[in-house]
C-alpha cells in the first residue's frame, strides 16, 4: 500500500529507543516486545511480527527485510552489518541520529510555510463569501447581482465549481510531484536542468548530496564494503536519475582498481566540488571518518539550502496571494470606474 512505509519520525524513535537499550545491556527480544505495544497498529503488527521471529531465532535485519515495504533500506541494511561486526547498539544510535536530523529539516520547511498557506486559505475563502453573496443577495432594481469578480459564478453552486477550479489545480500539482518521485517516463532525468535554476537548483542538490553523503558515511562506518555503499547511499537519494550510477561505480571500482572519488565521478553525477572533497578527503584520513567529516559539513550546507528552500516557498505562496488580491482590487475598479463613466455620459 502507499501509506505502509515507516515515518522518518518513527524510525528516528524507535532507532534510538533500540540502541539506548541495547548500550544499556537489554534483552533485544524484549525491547522488540515493548515497541510493539506502542505506535499505530501497522507499527505495532510490524513489530511484533519482527519479535516473534527474532524470539524464534532470527537475526533483526532478516525480520525487518521481510517487510520491505515497511522498514526503509537504510535501516535494514546497516542493521544487517551492525549484526555482523557487533555494534549493533552503535548502528542503531547513528540512524537515530540521521533520521532525526531529516526529521527536523522537514519541520523546518513546513513551518516557514505555514503562515503564507493561511493566508492563502484565508483569501480563497474571501472569494469564496463574495460569489456566495453575489447569489442571494438581489440589486434594488431586482434581477442578479453585477459579477463583479468576472468569473461567471453566483452562490453556491458558483463556490462548489470555484473550489472545483482549484481542487483541479491541486490534483495536477500532485500528479506532477508523484510522477517526478516515481520517475514516471524517466522525468527525473530533467534533474540537470534543475540544477542549472539559480537558488533553487542548488538548494536541492546540496540537501541531496548531503543525504548521500550522510548514508555513505554511516555504511563505510558500519563496515560495508565500498560497492554496497554507494549503491546504499544512491538509493538513499529516493531518485532513479541518481540510482542509475551503482553500475558505472561498480566497475570503476573493479575494472580499474579506482579510487572513492574516480568511481563517484565516472557515474557522471556528481559536481566537480563534490568531487574535489570527496578526493581530499580520502587523502586526510581513513575512508570512513573523512567521509564523515564530509556528511557533517554536508548536513550544515544543507540546512542553509532548506532556509533557501523555505524562503523560497514561502515567495511564492506570497506572490500568489498578492496576485490575487491585486487582481480582485483592478476587477472591482474597473466595474465601479466603468459604472462611473456610464452615468456620466447619460448627463
Amino acid at each position: 500500500m502507499f501509506f505502509q512505509r515507516m515515518s522518518l519520525s518513527a524510525a528516528g524513535s524507535f532507532s534510538r529507543r533500540l540502541g539506548t537499550g541495547l548500550r544499556a545491556g537489554a534483552d533485544v527480544v524484549r525491547l522488540l516486545e515493548a515497541e510493539s505495544k506502542h505506535g499505530s497498529p501497522r507499527e505495532r503488527e510490524a513489530f511484533s511480527h519482527v519479535a516473534e521471529e527474532v524470539k524464534a531465532g532470527e537475526e533483526i535485519s532478516e525480520a525487518m527485510s521481510r517487510r520491505p515495504r515497511f522498514f526503509p533500506r537504510l535501516m535494514i541494511s546497516l542493521t544487517r552489518v551492525g549484526e555482523s561486526t557487533g555494534k549493533l547498539e552503535k548502528t542503531f544510535l547513528t540512524l537515530a541520529t540521521h533520521y532525526e536530523h531529516q526529521v527536523q529539516l522537514r519541520r523546518q520547511f513546513v513551518s516557514s510555510i505555514i503562515w503564507p498557506s493561511i493566508q492563502l486559505v484565508v483569501g480563497l475563502g474571501v472569494i469564496s463569501l463574495f460569489i456566495y453573496l453575489m447569489g442571494i443577495l438581489r440589486p434594488a432594481g431586482g434581477g442578479q447581482m453585477e459579477d463583479m469578480l468576472g468569473f461567471g459564478l453566483r452562490g453556491g453552486s458558483g463556490v462548489l465549481v470555484f473550489w472545483g477550479y482549484i481542487a483541479a489545480v491541486a490534483a495536477i500539482l500532485w500528479a506532477m510531484y508523484f510522477a517526478f518521485t516515481r520517475n514516471i517516463g524517466g522525468i527525473q532525468n530533467i534533474l540537470p536542468v534543475i540544477y542549472l535554476i539559480p537558488k533553487l537548483g542548488p538548494s536541492f542538490q546540496t540537501i541531496t548530496l548531503s543525504r548521500f553523503t550522510r548514508t555513505l558515511a554511516l555504511a563505510l562506518g558500519s563496515g560495508l564494503d565500498p560497492i554496497r555503499s554507494v549503491r546504499l547511499s544512491l538509493d538513499s537519494t529516493d531518485s532513479d536519475y541518481y540510482r542509475s550510477g551503482g553500475d558505472a561505480f561498480e566497475s570503476a571500482i573493479r575494472d580499474r582498481g579506482a579510487t572513492l572519488a574516480e568511481g563517484l565521478q565516472s557515474t557522471n553525477l556528481f559536481p566537480e566540488p563534490f568531487l574535489h572533497l570527496v578526493e581530499v578527503a580520502e587523502l586526510s584520513g581513513t575512508e570512513s571518518e573523512s567521509i564523515d567529516h564530509l556528511a557533517d559539513e554536508y548536513e550544515e550546507q544543507s540546512k542553509s539550502a532548506m532556509r533557501t528552500l523555505s524562503g523560497l516557498a514561502t515567495a511564492g505562496v506570497w506572490l500568489i496571494v498578492a496576485g490575487t488580491l491585486i487582481f480582485l482590487i483592478l476587477r472591482l475598479a474597473m466595474k465601479i470606474f466603468g459604472a462611473y463613466n456610464e452615468a456620466l455620459q447619460q448627463i
